[in-house]
């Protein structure tokens, strides 16, 4: 925000210092008067453009792709910048390595069926499970 004040003020000094030299006592409020108009126009316009990028996010008007044709399965780090990650894709497991400037095929697989989810084996997560479960019956 100070940046933006420190902006207006050094951008409206010419303008200021050129109404009092050479202007009668009126120049000045009529200058001011100029660049609060625009500079308010100009506010108003980033306010229109932030508005709207906030309703096509809050909307989902964008196009989106179908979340289930594309889908990480996991990852791991090898390296400070080297992952290994598990992509499924139309029923098919690829094994992919990523790093900073290239992404390789490392190896394909079928994908397994769809088992029932890992049970809960953390004592606070089983506790809050049970707890979900009393609130909602």
């Amino acid at each position: 925000m100070s940046f933006f004040l420190r902006f207006f003020a050094l951008a409206c000094l010419p303008l200021w210092a050129r109404a009092n030299v050479s202007s009668p006592a009126a120049a000045p409020s009529s200058s001011l008067m100029s660049i609060a108009q625009v500079t308010l126009a100009l506010a108003f316009v980033i306010g229109l453009i932030l508005l709207s990028a906030w309703l096509v996010r809050r909307l989902s008007l964008l196009p989106m792709s179908n979340a289930q044709t594309l889908r990480v399965v996991s990852g791991v780090m090898v390296g400070s910048k080297e992952r290994v990650v598990v992509v499924e894709v139309e029923g098919r497991w690829l094994v992919l390595g990523v790093t900073a400037s290239a992404v390789n095929l490392l190896h394909t697989l079928d994908a397994p069926e769809q088992t029932e989810p890992v049970p809960l084996t953390s004592p606070f997560a089983a506790r809050l499970a049970t707890i979900l479960q009393r609130k909602t019956s």
